[in-house]
């Protein structure tokens, strides 16, 4: 049940995001789709807003998506994907009730909206929710919410708690039953994001992100049960340093296991969501010992990453065939002053926000184990309304080749849902090539995935602001690192869902991105020097 605050609450966000549709209205210059603009024939730049609520990327109407806790629901045949809600402003003890989306294929949601409503007191050790996981347990014919009750005036600043529902529906929080870390040598501040699954014992195993009683560096502790009703503490293991690993998720993929994490860590270019695997699920424990054995680490101390500092938070889940993995991609503050072309939070180098709208992948495993991440198959079938591509303007470009400095293409105008496809070949192991958004004929800065070769056999993704006024590399969304192909060939798809954006090359590399303005403007294909090839560029929507 709401309770009657929280009606008042959402009453409120209604109201307050009304009159922000009726304010961001007042011009015809921010109206997208004006019938008065010539959009076949013009390329300057048009400031456009993003719809109230996305798709594709998912984003509620009011708020925004926070920590996902997704799972495969084997008696209703389809994903959920809880997550907890956040508001423009949350009161100061109560805020991120527990929402949720269905989900049959990654790519098309319906909301099945509050399950889990914070506690009704700013005392009550749940008064806010922190993120968990769900289960199904076939014993008893339960679903499970294992969640972390957060509350700076409790005894216990962080604890796991629980809610059981026999439908998916009704959901009784169990008023009995509560983990404390210092009852097993514990922090209490931080004991948080629990995680369940089965290990090679047959048991339930669950792990819990937390710090030693009497300090230290971070661990995960973990318990074992039978019937996901009593737990069994078995001990701690290692993170990595001092590194807190947040949003544990730990499972079993064809011959490995796998604990995928999201390192929190005072260093910029680490806040990433990265993996460890191993043969065993006691080779993946004694991952971090002597020092962390990342996977492949790959091309510029990669580190186990699986995507940008864009997506955040994620965990996985899977139907039996196919593994998805769902994160948040952060909101940029640059769309609060509504200039969509400044993209603050990016731009100007600050750290990401929290929250934003869901991003779903495929886990993709390669023969050796590792693992990259590629786009959602129902992707390309939902973008299925094939658009017309022009070239509106170009330097140093003919027949499909681009030659030169500061070398580009410019194509006509995106719609709000774009699936861009185009193959690049490069003529050495040395060129460097880009892929720029919100770029029109007068902007003084627009937005750019670069290619960058870091050296003869390493390429590395920078999202850099170009332009007269461009401040180049933007630090605070960093790049993703990768091996240059074999033959020089990059088969780039490019999914956007107004201000997000996916990247994915080769089935290697998966790059998401907010950027603000993406929609009615037009977009370039740019190369530094040397040459590339371009072909096969196609523009689909829906």
């Amino acid at each position: 049940m709401i309770t009657k605050i929280n009606k008042i609450i959402v009453a409120c966000f209604v109201c307050f995001g009304m009159s922000a549709a009726l304010a961001a209205c007042s011009s015809n210059d921010d109206i997208v789709g004006d019938p008065d603009k010539d959009w076949a024939g013009t390329t300057t730049f048009f400031k456009s807003t993003d719809e109230t609520g996305f798709s594709t990327y998912y984003n509620p109407a009011i708020g925004r998506c926070g920590d996902p806790m997704p799972f495969y629901d084997q008696k209703a045949g389809n994903f959920k994907v809880l997550y907890l809600q956040e508001y423009i402003n949350n009161a100061s003890y109560r805020f991120h009730p527990i929402w949720g989306v269905t989900t049959t294929d990654g790519c098309n949601y319906e909301s099945l909206g509050e399950l889990l409503p914070v506690g009704d007191n700013d005392f009550q050790q749940d008064a806010a929710l922190g993120t968990g996981c769900c289960y199904y347990n076939e014993k008893d014919g339960l679903y499970y919410i294992y969640y972390t009750g957060h509350n700076g005036n409790s005894k216990y600043r962080e604890a796991v708690m629980r809610a059981t529902s026999p439908d998916f529906k009704t959901w009784t929080r169990d008023e009995l039953w509560q983990l404390n870390g210092p009852d097993f040598g514990y922090s209490s501040n931080d004991f948080r994001d629990p995680q369940i699954f089965v290990a090679d014992d047959g048991l339930y195993h669950m792990v819990i992100a937390t710090y030693p009683k009497n300090g230290g560096d971070p661990q995960f502790a973990e318990f074992k049960s039978s019937d996901m009703k009593s737990w069994e503490h078995i001990g701690p293991f290692k993170m990595i340093w001092d590194r807190m690993l947040e949003c544990p998720d730990i499972f079993k993929m064809g011959n490995y296991w796998y604990l995928v994490y999201s390192q929190s860590f005072r260093a910029s270019w680490s806040r990433k969501v990265k993996y460890m695997m191993a043969t065993s699920y006691e080779g993946l424990k004694d991952a971090f010992n002597n020092g962390p054995k990342w996977p492949n680490d790959g091309p510029l101390w990669r580190e186990g990453t699986l995507d940008t500092r864009a997506f955040y938070a994620a965990k996985t889940a899977s139907n039996g065939t196919d593994r998805y993995i769902w994160g948040w991609c952060p909101f940029r503050s640059g769309a609060d002053i509504h200039e969509m072309n400044i993209n603050q939070g990016a731009g100007d180098g600050n750290e990401p926000n929290w929250s934003g709208a869901l991003v779903c992948h495929k886990v993709i495993q390669h023969e050796d184990g590792t693992l990259t991440l590629g786009e959602v198959p129902a992707m390309a079938a939902k973008y299925n309304q094939q658009q017309e591509v022009k070239v509106m303007a170009s330097n140093g470009y003919s027949n499909g080749t681009l030659s030169g400095d500061d070398a580009y293409v410019l194509y006509n105008r995106l719609g709000n849902h774009n699936h861009i496809s185009l193959t690049v070949k490069t003529s050495n192991n040395w060129d460097k090539f880009g892929i720029s958004l919100v770029r029109g004929s007068d902007s003084k800065k627009y937005y750019t995935m670069v290619v960058n070769p870091e050296n003869e056999n390493d390429r590395k993704i920078n999202f850099e602001q170009e332009g007269a006024e461009g401040k180049g590399f933007v630090e605070a969304a960093d790049g993703y690192g990768f091996y240059r192909p074999a033959d020089n060939v990059y088969n780039i798809d490019i999914y956007t869902d107004n201000s997000v954006m996916v990247m994915y090359i080769n089935d290697n590399v998966c790059y998401t991105q907010r950027i603000y303005g993406i929609q009615k403007n037009c977009w370039s294909i740019n190369n530094y020097g040397g040459s590339i090839t371009v072909s096969d560029v196609k523009v689909s929507q829906y």
